[in-house]
């Protein structure tokens, strides 16, 4: 297994990282690119790129406050509120501010790991809607793997249970049991439960993960 502990500094310098290469993609986005469908079940790419930006604007009380009274408790409504702000946003304008908040804030700075995921999955749900693919830095997505184990936001370390994760292109496995095989940005999609990239993945334990998302 190879999991390192990676600082919370470090961990800071690759959401920047992160969200200043998906500003760059922004600002190469067509009017019809920013209206098609992401991989988010009903949100456009515009739709993921503010819920991206949508955290900074809450801490961490303010987060419990959204979720328990705005959205009663619904992860979905949660987010729909977070979209909605930016409704009448422009598109030139949400790549400014993608590009203005490479340095993350509120509760997205107070949970990086979580920061790091948020900004490199939803770049991905973006990428692989219109066919835009790139090569991750690895080790960005080396720790976005790992984090992926570790929070809530995925329930890695649950799905992967009794299995054996491997990154075939990066240094990166996890676990022990029937083996998971895919390239590093495969298996960190097919963690976050896009179909696609759970499609990707081989290996005589992808059966079982697959069905964990059912």
């Amino acid at each position: 297994m190879i999991m390192r502990a990676t600082s919370h500094a470090v961990i800071l310098a690759m959401v920047r990282e992160e969200r200043a290469s998906l500003a760059d993609l922004a600002d190469g986005l067509t009017d019809t690119h920013w209206e098609q469908p992401s991989l988010c079940a009903l949100w456009r790419v515009r739709d993921v790129v503010a819920h991206v930006l949508s955290y900074d604007d809450l801490s961490a009380l303010g987060w419990a406050r959204r979720y328990v009274v705005d959205a009663k408790c619904s992860i979905d409504r949660f987010n729909q509120i977070g979209v909605d702000h930016y409704a009448d946003t422009s598109n030139v304008e949400l790549t400014a501010l993608l590009r203005n908040r490479t340095n993350p804030r509120g509760y997205m700075a107070a949970f990086p790991r979580i920061g790091l995921l948020d900004a490199m999955i939803h770049h991905q749900d973006i990428r692989r809607a219109i066919d835009m693919p790139r090569a991750i830095p690895e080790h960005r997505l080396r720790a976005a793997l790992a984090a992926s184990l570790r929070t809530p936001l995925t329930r890695g370390a649950w799905r992967a249970r009794r299995l054996r994760l491997i990154a075939e292109d990066v240094h990166w496995s996890f676990g022990t049991g029937h083996t998971v095989v895919a390239p590093g940005e495969s298996l960190l999609m097919a963690v976050a439960g896009r179909l696609d990239a759970l499609a990707e993945i081989q290996g005589d334990g992808a059966d079982v993960f697959r069905g964990r998302f059912r």
